[in-house]
């Protein structure tokens, strides 16, 4: 019988496992790699794509917009390589993103000019700038929850997770100064099926599952 070259390490590795002993950096799952690896590369192209865009912005509020993001952005992104890397708790917490605007929404459709693709890069707009800002943070959103949903190492899963909300209030804040500038309209149901819908689930009275005998 052939003996497999690689057993030896195989059942020191497993034994090294079960006492415990692997070391913080080798803690991760063969998922984690990859889907860390991807959460990465998307930060690094969103912090990209705002070095790149920063320049076209004409709005003021829309570029202090765009350096808080990037600033808080670039600090994650150390935790998040920081954590993956060492296995161990990084050397400060991931903070948390605060909005510098209200949360009223403008609801309502207003006739606008069709939508088609640029012809010109001198065509870029902060009306597109915005847009992009916004998609970059809700695919950072998705990719985190995607990865934390597969990684073991509980320090980087912990990290992932609470990176998770900065990504939502970051594309909150984008979408309402899309929708005050009216780039990002809200329409609404009629009065009769808003109210349909809202009152189509009903609370559970009592929380004890009654068992079968």
């Amino acid at each position: 019988m052939t003996q497999n070259p690689f057993g030896q390490a195989q059942g020191q590795t497993h034994q090294n496992m079960q006492t415990g002993n692997v070391a913080q950096q080798m803690n991760h799952g063969g998922h984690e790699l990859f889907d860390v690896h991807e959460v990465l590369s998307c930060v690094v192209a969103g912090l990209n794509l705002k070095t790149i865009l920063r320049p076209h912005v004409k709005d003021q509020e829309l570029l202090s917009m765009l350096d808080r993001q990037y600033t808080f952005g670039v600090d994650e992104y150390n935790i998040i390589v920081e954590s993956f890397k060492t296995g161990k708790d990084p050397s400060h917490p991931t903070s948390s993103y605060k909005m510098q605007t209200g949360n009223d929404f403008i609801y309502g459709i207003k006739a606008s000019q069709p939508k088609k693709p640029m012809q010109n890069a001198n065509e870029i707009s902060d009306e597109m700038i915005s847009g992009y800002l916004l998609g970059s943070a809700k695919t950072s959103a998705t990719t985190k929850t995607s990865a934390a949903l597969e990684t073991t190492n509980p320090v980087v899963r912990r990290v992932l997770a609470d990176s998770i909300p900065n990504c939502i209030e970051m594309a909150y804040e984008l979408s309402i100064y899309q929708n005050k500038h009216h780039y990002y309209q809200v329409p609404q149901l009629d009065q009769q099926t808003m109210q349909a819908l809202l009152n189509s689930f009903t609370p559970v009275q009592g929380q004890t599952m009654n068992k079968v005998q």
